[in-house]
């Protein structure tokens, strides 16, 4: 869609969410080859749409409770969102990454990868099974949205909470770097944590959509942090995120959609690495974001007009090369032993040497079937607000940057949108070790990408918004 062709007018909305909660036993994804069975349900999952439609335009945004939405799946979701009158490329498919829901789609090996017997397709991250359901409440979601299209009046902003998202790549004393756990002993505590390498994003962005019985029909709240705070237990949760649009739902009464937009937090952890007193608390953290978004909410004036935009740009991130040596490890480690090695024998364990093989020789057939990875980058316009889609986990640096660059305000970061991509770190933090720059099929790209993402997202909102 071309800046000329944008809609401006009258806004109208719709919202709507579907259960997409699995059964006992659907394996929940965000840890490496640990297979967990849901065995209990602290809060159920959503698909939810919000459709904004002017000038006889439309666009969507879906945010779902799950940890990783795949390519194939957004495919199948936005076919079946043109069916309803949409273009493809203005539906935003977004997975807040809570690591306590199953995935769409497999993510955790290359598709190259054999040797994966079918009872254990967890192994690879998903379960097919579950995944296509979900694609399919996924598009009901939608089309209730579309459906419930009303005249609504729109309000933006954005307030500051530091106190809820920490960086999470520890700087130990020999310069190598840990993630510091959910309590003080974890790697080592502050004897042995010299600095956090990075900062973090404390914006708390606020969309509303007020019906004209002044009612809030929707809400779109973006806020930059990993939903892990259940994690790992085998508990269906869809963490941080659930808590604050609960906590926003209880204020703004049943008939409110609230969609959480989770940002740019691939160094981004809720556990603080110097607080000895700190309690996993999920609930807490929605509680206070959604009074933070309270306060932004007190201070908005609504609108009944704005404009709708959207453009997606596709860069070529190359794929790093493994190194000769590590390739070499992990190509004798699966002659020897191309099944998983199991670390339990009940197999519900990979043993790790054999996962981290694994993984690294996943990098080695992906590169090896293509040098770069086509990356979408998606930019929604709705009135003043941008909202970026960036697929993967890109560090918050990245995410501040196209912020601070951006030409309009606010700006919003959407990450883990369209398809698999891994962690995005920063240059700096690939000269260093740790869980998110360690080649991996996780860790996969070269240095450059996300200096290469931030100058693309950046010039497609200057194309959306010039003039």
């Amino acid at each position: 869609m071309t800046t000329e062709d944008k809609a401006v007018g009258t806004l109208r909305a719709g919202a709507a969410q579907v259960d997409i909660t699995p059964e006992a036993g659907v394996h929940l994804a965000g840890a490496v080859g640990l297979h967990r069975p849901a065995r209990l349900v602290a809060e159920p999952l959503y698909a939810k749409a919000i459709v904004f439609q002017c000038g006889g335009r439309k666009l969507c945004i879906l945010a779902l409770d799950v940890t990783i939405v795949t390519e194939d799946y957004t495919a199948l979701i936005r076919q079946g969102a043109e069916k309803l009158g949409f273009e493809a490329e203005a539906v935003m498919v977004h997975a807040i990454q809570t690591h306590s829901a199953p995935p769409l789609g497999y993510f955790m090996l290359d598709q190259d990868f054999e040797d994966i017997p079918p009872e254990f397709e967890w192994v690879k991250g998903g379960e097919e099974a579950y995944s296509g359901w979900a694609a399919e409440q996924a598009i009901e979601a939608i089309r209730l949205a579309n459906e419930r299209l009303q005249p609504v009046q729109i309000a933006v902003g954005s307030g500051i909470e530091g106190r809820m998202a920490f960086n999470r790549r520890a700087v130990g004393r020999d310069g190598s770097v840990s993630m510091p756990g959910p309590s003080w002993e974890e790697p080592l505590g502050p004897t042995w944590i010299r600095y956090i390498e990075g900062p973090i994003d404390p914006e708390l962005g606020v969309m509303c959509l007020r019906t004209q019985s002044l009612q809030m029909a929707a809400m779109v709240v973006n806020y930059t942090c990993h939903p892990v705070h259940v994690f790992p237990k085998p508990i269906v949760s869809p963490d941080w995120p659930g808590a604050l649009a609960d906590e926003l739902r209880s204020v703004h009464g049943a008939q409110c959609v609230p969609l959480v937009l989770n940002g740019a937090c691939g160094n981004i952890n809720p556990w603080p690495p110097f607080d000895p007193d700190y309690v996993e608390d999920h609930r807490r953290m929605g509680q206070v974001l959604a009074e933070t978004a309270g306060k932004v909410i007190e201070s908005l004036t609504f609108t009944d007009e704005a404009s709708l935009d959207w453009q997606t740009r596709h860069v070529e991130l190359p794929i790093r090369e493994v190194d000769a040596a590590e390739l070499h490890w992990a190509q004798e480690i699966l002659e020897t032993t191309p099944a998983p090695a199991w670390a339990d024998e009940e197999h519900t364990r990979v043993d790790s040497d054999w996962m981290a093989a694994a993984s690294i020789f996943s990098v080695h057939l992906l590169r090896q079937r293509q040098a770069e990875l086509n990356y979408e980058i998606q930019v929604l316009r709705i009135g003043d607000t941008a909202l970026v889609g960036l697929p993967g986990e890109p560090f918050v640096e990245g995410g501040l940057r196209i912020k601070l660059a951006s030409p309009t305000y606010p700006t919003y970061i959407v990450h883990c949108t369209s398809h698999y991509v891994g962690y995005i770190p920063t240059r700096e933090a690939l000269t260093r070790a740790g869980h998110e720059v360690n080649t991996r099929y996780w860790a996969k790209l070269a240095p450059e990408a996300l200096d290469m993402v931030v100058e693309a997202a950046v010039a497609a909102i200057e194309q959306v918004f010039e003039g």
